[in-house]
C-alpha cells in the first residue's frame, strides 16, 4: 500500500509503498482515513531520539474504518470508525499489562512506528493507507466526532487526558498549562470540561483569544518577568506540554503547597533543576506517558459527551514536508492533519 516515508534522518518525506502483515485470528485491518502529525513524529524521523531503521513510516493519530477482522475478533465489527494510538501491542503478561497499564509495560510497550513486533517485523506508521494492529490495542471512536478531529485525540487527546485524571483535575482544581500549541490547547479543553480552574502559560499573549475560546480562565505570558510574581504559589497542577527546553524551576515556582508539575512535553536536551524549587513547599516533578487502552477509550468517550475535538488543519499528502516545517516554526492552530486518501 502507499505510504510517505522517511528515508534519512536530513531528508524529506517521499511517497513509498510498504506491505502489512496478513490479518491474523486477532487482527483488525484498518483503512486509514485521516492521520494526525505529532512532533514526536519529527523527532523520531529525524533520529533526535536515537537510531531509526529507515525507511520508517510515522504517525500514530490513527482514525478510520473498520475493513476486514480476524476469526476470533470479537471487540470491533467491518465498519466500525476505529482509532489507533501511539502503542500497537505490549507483553500482555507482566505486572503493568495486568492491571491494564499497557503504556508502562515491563518488557517495553510497542510503539506505533519503529518498533520491533511480536513478529520480529519494523512497525510501520500511519501516513499511510491502511494498518493492521491487534484487536486490544484497537479502540472505538464514538459518534459525535468526526474522524479528522478525532485522530489528534489518539495522541494529544490521551497524552493530557492522563495526567490530568491521575493527579484530579477538577472543580476546585487551579490548573495551568504550559504551552498553546497540539498538546496544549487539548489540555485546555480537557482540564476546562473537568470542570478545574484553567490558566495558559504561554511565551506570548499572541494565543489568547484562542485560550480563553477554547476553555482556558485566564492566560499569562512567560515571556513576562511579573507573570512568576504575580502567580506565585498558584497551581494544584501545571501540565508542560512544551517539547523545549524551559526554566523549570521558575515554572515550579508557580505551584502551592502540595502542587505537582508534570512533564508531557518530551524535549531532546536535558532540563536542569533545582531540589530546593521542590522541598520547602513538598511539590512533586513528574512525567507521564500516553494512556492505557481502557483510558484511551474513556477519553474518547468523555470528549464525545462534552463535544471535544481537536482544533485541526486538513492537508494532503504532498504538503507533509511544509506541515512539518510549519509545526517547527508554531504555525500551526493547532494540529495537522493528513487526508490520507490522497496519497492514491
Amino acid at each position: 500500500m502507499k505510504a510517505y516515508a522517511a528515508t534519512a534522518a536530513d531528508k524529506p518525506l517521499s511517497p513509498s509503498t510498504i506491505e502489512r502483515r496478513d490479518v491474523g485470528p486477532h487482527d483488525v485491518r484498518i483503512d486509514i482515513a485521516f492521520a494526525g502529525i505529532c512532533h514526536s513524529d519529527i523527532h523520531t524521523a529525524r533520529g533526535e531520539w536515537g537510531q531509526i531503521p529507515y525507511p520508517l513510516v510515522v504517525g500514530h493519530e490513527i482514525a478510520g474504518t473498520v475493513a476486514e477482522i480476524g476469526s476470533d475478533v470479537i471487540k470491533h465489527a467491518v465498519g466500525d470508525r476505529v482509532g489507533v494510538g501511539c502503542m500497537v501491542n505490549s507483553c500482555g503478561e507482566c505486572a503493568q499489562c495486568v492491571k491494564g497499564l499497557e503504556q508502562y509495560c515491563l518488557v517495553g510497550n510497542i510503539q506505533t512506528y519503529g518498533g520491533t513486533d511480536r513478529d520480529g517485523t519494523t512497525t510501520q506508521g500511519g501516513y499511510s493507507q491502511q494498518v493492521v494492529v491487534t484487536e486490544h490495542f484497537v479502540v472505538k471512536v464514538p459518534e459525535g466526532i468526526e474522524l479528522d478531529a478525532a485522530a489528534p485525540l489518539l495522541c494529544a487527546g490521551i497524552t493530557t487526558y492522563s495526567p490530568l485524571r491521575h493527579w484530579g483535575a477538577g472543580p476546585g482544581k487551579k490548573v495551568a498549562v504550559v504551552g498553546m500549541g497540539g498538546l496544549g490547547h487539548m489540555a485546555v479543553k480537557i482540564a476546562h470540561a473537568m470542570g478545574a480552574e484553567v490558566t495558559v502559560l504561554s511565551q506570548s499573549l499572541k494565543k489568547q483569544e484562542d485560550g480563553l475560546r477554547l476553555g482556558a480562565d485566564h492566560y499569562y505570558a512567560t515571556g513576562d518577568p511579573d507573570t512568576f510574581t504575580t502567580l506565585a504559589n498558584t497551581f494544584d497542577l501545571i501540565i508542560n506540554t512544551v517539547s523545549a527546553s524551559i526554566d523549570l524551576n521558575a515554572h515550579l515556582s508557580l505551584l502551592a503547597v502540595d502542587g505537582a508539575m508534570v512533564n508531557v512535553g518530551a524535549p531532546a536536551e536535558a532540563l536542569p533543576l533545582q531540589v530546593f524549587s521542590l522541598i520547602p513547599s513538598r511539590r512533586t516533578f513528574a512525567g507521564s506517558a500516553i494512556g492505557s487502552i481502557g483510558e484511551t477509550q474513556e477519553m474518547l468517550d468523555f470528549c464525545a459527551e462534552h463535544h471535544l475535538g481537536a482544533e485541526i488543519e486538513v492537508i494532503s499528502a504532498d504538503k507533509i514536508n511544509e506541515a512539518w516545517e510549519r509545526v517547527l516554526a508554531s504555525d500551526v492552530r493547532y494540529r495537522f492533519v493528513i487526508d490520507t486518501s490522497t496519497l492514491a
